[in-house]
C-alpha cells in the first residue's frame, strides 16, 4: 500500500524546466532546515520568488513536527510524510464564472437566474486557474539522531507546494524526491521539476500516468465535483455526476483523499465513524489530536473522504500549528463564541487548553507508531484470530463495552475530559452530539483483523478501507438522493422549438423540501439505519456550511448539461419542418430565438470544437425563417442594423458558394477531355 517507487536519475547533462507546465501541478519545491539558533530556514525554493516572505515563514513552521520523535534508536534516521494546508494572503482575479452568478440560494429559496447561452458556454469550458485561496504543502521530514551533534540530532524537510490536494500524486512523488535529495543534494529539485513539467495537464477523476525518471506514477485524481471551489478551478463535470445515484464503478475515487487510511486512523473508534460522518456532514468544528503529524493528517484526510461524493466546503487543516496566523484568531474567541466550521489536526497538547471550548474533540493514533503512514498500533487485536484473518467480533466488542470496568473507564474519561490526554494518550471522542445514524454492525463484522504482522496488516487495511469507503459512499449518496429532482436537466418536448431558452430548473425552498421529505420519507436504506428524528439531520445539513456550495455547484453542472442538450437539439432540428407548423407570430419568435443563440455562439462558443459548423447552421436557419416571413415583416427586421448584418453576411456567404460552384462547373466543362 505504501511501497516506494524505484527511481534512477537519467544521465542528461541538462534538464530543462517548463515553468508554465510545472505550475499546473506544483507551485514550488522547498528545502527547509531546522537551525538551532535561527529556527526553521528555507535553504532552497524553486522556482525562486514564488512565495511572499510571510508565506515562506508559514511553510517553514508547518514543515516540522512539534517535537522530535523519541520512539526509535537514538542513532537512527527517522523519515515521515505528512501534509498541511495554509491560507494564501494574496489571490489574483479568478477567470471563471463565480458561483454567486450561477445560482442564487438563500435560507428559504434557491432559484435559478435566467441564463444566457453565452454564460453557459463560458461554464462549459475547462478552466484551470492557478489562483487559490489555500496552499497545500506535502512534506518529507527526516530526523537524524546523532549524539555527536548539538542537541543530539538534526532535522530537514523536503516540501512540495501545490494549489491542488492531490495526495495520491505527491505522496509517492515525495517517496522518490525525499531520499533523492539526501543522496544527491539540491540538484534533485531541478531533476524532479524537469520531469514534472513534462506531465500532461491534470484531468480530475481520471487515471493518469506520470513519468518520473525511469518510473511511472499511475494515480487516480479526485473528481472535479470534490475539489474545493476556493482555488478558482471550474472543471467540466460529466452528466453522470448530476443525479446523486450510487456510482456503478466504485473502483475510481469519488471524493478527496481516497487514498487515506481510514481504517488505520480510526481503528480504535470504529463505532464512532457514523457520528463523525454526521458531524462532518453538517459542518461542525472538530479538533483531532494525534501523537505525530502523519497520524493527524491521516485522520483529517480520512474524515474528509468520509462524506464523498459531497463537496467538503468547511476548512480543514491536516496539520495545524500554533505558528499558523489563524491560531491567534481562534485563541482569542471569547467564551461562548462559536468556532468556525473547520477540522483541525494537531499534535501539540497546548491546543487542549487553548481551544478548550471546541465542541468536538477526537483523539486518535498510537505514540509508538513510526511509519509515514499511520501504523495499526501495538495493542492486542480486537477480537478474531490473528492467524485466520477473521472479522471483528462485534458481540465481544459489545460485551466489553458493557463490562463494569469499561463502563467506569468511560465515565472517568468523560469526567476528566480531553485534558486527561496531558498525562496519557488515549483513543477517545468528547462530544455532546447525539447521532441520528446507527452504527452498521454488519459492516464492522466484515472488517478483517490481521493481528500483529505489519505486512499482512497493510494489505488487510486496504481491504478494510475499501469496505468502509464503499459503505459511507452509499450512505452519503442515499442521503443526498432527495435533492436529485432539483438537478434534473430537461430536453425540448416534441414539436417545441429547441431555439427557445430552456426552462429554469425546479426552484428550491427549504421548508417545502422538508415538508415533502417528511411526508414521503428518506428511503428504505436510510430508514433502516437512522433513528426517528432523521428529519432533524436534514434540517441541520441545510443550515450547515456544506449544503450551499454543493447545491450551487450541482445546479451549475445541471444548467450546463441542459444547455448542451438544447444546443444539440437545435443542431439536429430541420428548420423547414419546424416552421411549417407555426403561425406567423411563432415564426417571428423563432427568428429572434435563433438570432440570440447565434450571437451567443459567436461571442462565447470559441471553446467548442464545432462552433464554426454550428454558426453556419444557425445562419442558414435564420435565413430560412426570414425568407418565409411577409415582406413588411422582413423590411421591419432589416431596419435593425445587427439583424441586417447577420442576414447580409449569410447572404454573401451563400452567393460566394454559388459563384464558386458555377466557376468550378465552367472550368470542368471547358477543360479538354
Amino acid at each position: 500500500m505504501n511501497r516506494s517507487p524505484t527511481f534512477s536519475v537519467k544521465s542528461e547533462p541538462e534538464l530543462k524546466v517548463d515553468e508554465r507546465s510545472l505550475q499546473q501541478w506544483v507551485v514550488a519545491f522547498c528545502i527547509i532546515r531546522f537551525d538551532l539558533e535561527q529556527g526553521q530556514l528555507i535553504e532552497e525554493c524553486y522556482p525562486p520568488g514564488c512565495l511572499s516572505q510571510n508565506e515562506e515563514l508559514e511553510v517553514a513552521f508547518s514543515s516540522f513536527p512539534d517535537s522530535v520523535s523519541q520512539h526509535h534508536n537514538r542513532s537512527s534516521i527517522h523519515d515521515c510524510i505528512f501534509f498541511f494546508r495554509t491560507r494564501r494572503k494574496q489571490t489574483s482575479r479568478v477567470e471563471n464564472v463565480a458561483l454567486s452568478d450561477i445560482v442564487e440560494v438563500d435560507n428559504n429559496e434557491a432559484s435559478q437566474k435566467p441564463t444566457s447561452a453565452g454564460v453557459l458556454n463560458q461554464r462549459s469550458r475547462n478552466i484551470h486557474s492557478v489562483n487559490s485561496k489555500y496552499l497545500y504543502g506535502f512534506v518529507f521530514n527526516r530526523q537524524r539522531h546523532d549524539e555527536r551533534l548539538k542537541r543530539g540530532g538534526e532535522q530537514n524537510s523536503v516540501v512540495i507546494l501545490s494549489h491542488s490536494p492531490y495526495s495520491s500524486v505527491f505522496r509517492p512523488l515525495l517517496q522518490i524526491m525525499g531520499p533523492l535529495y539526501f543522496d544527491v543534494g539540491k540538484k534533485a529539485l531541478n531533476y524532479i521539476a524537469a520531469y514534472v513539467s513534462t506531465w500532461p495537464t491534470p484531468i480530475p477523476g481520471q487515471l493518469m500516468e506520470l513519468p518520473i525518471g525511469n518510473a511511472v506514477l499511475k494515480v487516480n485524481l479526485p473528481p472535479s465535483h470534490s475539489l474545493p471551489s476556493d482555488n478558482g478551478v471550474f472543471f467540466e463535470d460529466s452528466a453522470s455526476s448530476l443525479a446523486p445515484l450510487l456510482p456503478s464503478n466504485q473502483s475510481v475515487p469519488h471524493g478527496l483523499f481516497h487514498d487515506s487510511d481510514l481504517f488505520g486512523a480510526f481503528r480504535g473508534l470504529l463505532m464512532q465513524l457514523w457520528k463523525l460522518w454526521e458531524l462532518l456532514l453538517i459542518g461542525e468544528p472538530i479538533l483531532i489530536i494525534a501523537p505525530t503529524p502523519p497520524q493527524c493528517c491521516e485522520a483529517v484526510s480520512g474524515l474528509v473522504s468520509l462524506v464523498a461524493p459531497l463537496l467538503c466546503s468547511i476548512d480543514f487543516r491536516p496539520y495545524f500549528t500554533i505558528h499558523d496566523p489563524e491560531f491567534a484568531h481562534l485563541n482569542s474567541l471569547p467564551d461562548g463564541a462559536s468556532f468556525p466550521p473547520m477540522i483541525l489536526g494537531v499534535t501539540n497538547l497546548f491546543f487542549l487548553k487553548a481551544l478548550r471550548n471546541m465542541p468536538h474533540i477526537v483523539s486518535v493514533g498510537s505514540p509508538a507508531s513510526n511509519s509515514s503512514r499511520f501504523a495499526m498500533g501495538s495493542r492486542a487485536p480486537i477480537g478474531g484470530n490473528p492467524a485466520g484473518h477473521e472479522g471483528f467480533n462485534l458481540q465481544r466488542l459489545s460485551l466489553r463495552k458493557l463490562a463494569p470496568a469499561n463502563f467506569l473507564n468511560a465515565v472517568k474519561l468523560r469526567r476528566d475530559g480531553p485534558l486527561c490526554l496531558m498525562t496519557e494518550h488515549k483513543e477517545a471522542i468528547w462530544t455532546n452530539y447525539a447521532a441520528v445514524t446507527k452504527p452498521d454492525t454488519s459492516i464492522l463484522n466484515r472488517l478483517v483483523d490481521a493481528g500483529m504482522s505489519p505486512r499482512v496488516e497493510e494489505s488487510m487495511s486496504v481491504v478494510n478501507n475499501d469496505i468502509l469507503r464503499r459503505h459511507f459512499l452509499e450512505l452519503t449518496t442515499n442521503f443526498l438522493a432527495p435533492f436529485g429532482p432539483y438537478f434534473r436537466a430537461s430536453t425540448p418536448s416534441e414539436g417545441s422549438s429547441p431555439f427557445a431558452d430552456p426552462p429554469p430548473l425546479p426552484s428550491f425552498n427549504t421548508e417545502e423540501f422538508l415538508t415533502s421529505l417528511s411526508a414521503r420519507g428518506p428511503g428504505k436504506f436510510l430508514l433502516k439505519r437512522m433513528r426517528s428524528n432523521w428529519l432533524e439531520l436534514y434540517r441541520r445539513f441545510l443550515k450547515g456550511h456544506n449544503f450551499l456550495p454543493w447545491f450551487q455547484r450541482k445546479r451549475a453542472v445541471a444548467e450546463q448539461e441542459q444547455y448542451k442538450l438544447w444546443r444539440q437539439a437545435s443542431i439536429n432540428t430541420n428548420i423547414h419542418q419546424l416552421i411549417s407548423k407555426m403561425s406567423e407570430l411563432e415564426i417571428v419568435d423563432s427568428f429572434n430565438a435563433i438570432e440570440r443563440q447565434l450571437l451567443g455562439e459567436m461571442q462565447y462558443g470559441r471553446a467548442n470544437a464545432d462552433t464554426e459548423v454550428v454558426c453556419q447552421k444557425l445562419k442558414k436557419d435564420l435565413q430560412a425563417v426570414f425568407n418565409i416571413l411577409p415582406k413588411d415583416v422582413q423590411q421591419l427586421l432589416i431596419m435593425n442594423p445587427e439583424k441586417a448584418a447577420l442576414l447580409e453576411e449569410n447572404h454573401e456567404c451563400s452567393n460566394l458558394t454559388e459563384r464558386t460552384l458555377v466557376s468550378n462547373d465552367v472550368i470542368s466543362t471547358s477543360s479538354p477531355s
